[in-house]
């Protein structure tokens, strides 16, 4: 076949997950063979694709896939969502013309999908390959929108917030959902190679069980997997049955192989490379000096690090001292239902063989209600961008949707003082991420004591390496960093998306993973979910620590994903000197 190889990447532009994994795909394809031309194909900005763009890899904005609205960082819009993809879906008979068209144009030899369906689809009527490269896919996740797992808060956020202008979250009917699911798994169905990625649920459009709907993977009192579905995640790839191949479209020849499933290594972007990096006690303090952090605080050994990282902070302050609080484990809790409240507390030690040594998530109950926060910009901004793309029936990138622009970002509720629910004692520091301004009613405020605001662009991967905890969504890409550094992580779940049952079990395995309910969050009760996570992963962060130093095993990552691109490039050469033999025999 003719060389080099030209690839078609479409990334999901539905998350930081997708973007972080998809670039660091692309940098070992480039980083094995430099003369590959690499395009992504997305609506999530330019600038995350950054470590691979400046290795080569060509950049296009299109809007190729719809996105679930969150009107904030770990609810869903059910309502909103659907008819976001009902709008998508509407159009795409006419965007799957485009995409065939600029395929052609650019001579691809393959096409590579992180979710985007749209993708599968459009290699199938160009007669190309095509490679899914993800932990889910989106007809899981649209599917799951039917379960009857309600994402139930005590009291509302302000009236902008509200689901269907109601407290209760309503499932959408799987009458309704079907046939707009249908269409997205048939576009997974054309794809041909599947590289399942660490932190996967089950992918129906491969695997024969478990089959579509999505709610019946779960317990629909407690929302967790039933046993048989871990133990199908944990079988290898190679045991499961899997669907038959869907033909090219129009007069392509008959495809070559059978379907078939990779398992994937971590895919995740790596510390910044150099002589000093921020495990060395010089690239570390360079780094924090960066960020405004003074040079009193930069020792590991003294002080301990707490990122925070969501897209709009809401802070409240406490609202009451620690001596009151019970803690990271019951706010927000309450006694099972069938239409139960969502927030619950899991805790996940790590484990290193099976997911049988998980401890179950347990519930308590008499908890406080949520608290009522102040309406503010960040919240108001969300929200408006939300309904604007709704309204005029575009679909808009993750990024669009959920992080407001620069000047509409800043942190209301302000702490006025340290307080000890917070932040576990003063050996602490926080750090914040997505945050422009501090204050109220548009004034830039000096943050309080021991908190520091993080630039827009700062490179996650070298943060999430200095922090001792990250508090945080539930997301691949925060997910992956924190498992890479060996970082624990407090996250606040969303319960209304499949995908954080694979990204749990992950957790489970190889990292640290404590459950902090929204209400917590909100509420500013963070202090003992931080800590115990601390106590939990600190042997392991100082260990991780101590090979970074030595500069020991910082290129596994690198290795691992060097030889999946050799298996992924071994497979697409292999498949068009399968098609050239075929037309030599024919002649």
């Amino acid at each position: 076949m003719k060389e080099p190889l030209v690839f078609a990447y479409y990334c999901s532009g539905h998350g930081y997950g997708h973007a972080t994994r998809v670039s660091a795909f692309a940098r070992h394809l480039l980083n094995l063979d430099s003369r590959m031309t690499i395009y992504i194909i997305s609506s999530a900005p330019k600038h995350v694709f950054n470590d691979s763009i400046s290795l080569g890899v060509r950049y296009r904005f299109a809007e190729i896939d719809p996105v679930i609205v969150q009107p904030v960082a770990y609810r869903v819009d059910r309502r909103k969502s659907v008819e976001v993809l009902r709008s998508f879906l509407s159009r795409k008979e006419s965007l799957l013309e485009q995409e065939q068209q600029w395929l052609l144009n650019i001579q691809a030899d393959c096409v590579l999908s992180d979710a985007a369906f749209l993708g599968c689809l459009a290699s199938n009527v160009s007669g190309l390959p095509s490679i899914l490269i993800s932990n889910f896919t989106f007809d899981s996740v649209y599917s799951f929108l039917s379960t009857k797992f309600a994402d139930q808060v005590d009291a509302p956020l302000g009236d902008e917030l509200f689901v269907d202008n109601h407290n209760l979250d309503y499932p959408i009917s799987d009458e309704e959902l079907k046939p707009l699911v249908q269409q997205i798994y048939y576009g997974y169905r054309c794809a041909d190679l599947l590289v399942r990625l660490p932190g996967c649920i089950p992918i129906p459009s491969f695997s024969t069980f478990p089959s579509l709907p999505a709610p019946p993977w779960t317990d629909q009192g407690s929302n967790t997997l039933l046993d048989e579905i871990v133990a199908h995640l944990v079988q290898k790839p190679s045991t499961h049955v899997l669907h038959s191949s869907i033909p090219f479209a129009n007069s392509h020849p008959k495809k070559p192989f059978a379907r078939s499933i990779i398992q994937a290594p971590l895919l995740v972007r790596g510390i910044s490379q150099g002589l000093d990096t921020v495990y060395s006690p010089i690239g570390r303090s360079r780094f924090l000096s960066s960020l405004g952090v003074p040079d009193h605080l930069h020792n590991p050994d003294k002080t301990k690090i707490l990122i925070v990282s969501f897209g709009g902070q809401v802070f409240q302050k406490p609202t009451s001292s620690r001596g009151s609080s019970t803690g990271h484990s019951s706010p927000g809790c309450k006694t099972p239902q069938r239409i139960p409240d969502s927030p619950r507390m899991s805790k996940m030690p790590p484990c290193s063989d099976a997911f049988s040594k998980m401890d179950a998530p347990h519930r308590c109950y008499g908890a406080p209600p949520v608290i009522k926060p102040e309406l503010n910009p960040t919240l108001c901004a969300m929200m408006t961008k939300t309904e604007s793309c709704f309204k005029n029936n575009t679909t808009r990138s993750y990024f669009d949707t959920l992080v407001p622009s620069d000047s509409d970002i800043m942190l209301d509720c302000v702490v006025d003082d340290f307080d000890t629910r917070l932040l576990p004692d003063s050996s602490w520091i926080a750090i914040v991420c997505g945050v422009s301004k501090w204050g109220q009613n548009g004034v830039d405020e000096k943050p309080p004591d021991r908190f520091f605001v993080a630039p827009k662009y700062v490179y996650m991967p070298d943060l999430t390496a200095v922090a001792d905890v990250l508090l945080g969504k539930l997301g691949y890409g925060t997910v992956s960093e924190c498992v890479d550094s060996c970082t624990p992580f407090v996250y606040v779940a969303r319960p209304l998306f499949v995908e954080e049952h694979g990204l749990k079990l992950l957790l489970a395995r190889e990292g640290v993973g404590i459950e902090l309910s929204r209400v917590a969050y909100e509420a500013g009760d963070w202090a003992s979910a931080v800590e115990e996570a601390w106590l939990l992963g600190r042997n392991a962060k100082a260990e991780m620590r101590r090979k970074g130093g030595l500069g020991i095993d910082m290129n596994k990552r690198d290795e691992e994903g060097i030889l999946l691109a050799g298996q992924v490039t071994d497979w697409v050469r292999a498949w068009h000197d399968s098609m050239a033999q075929r037309t030599v025999s024919r002649v």
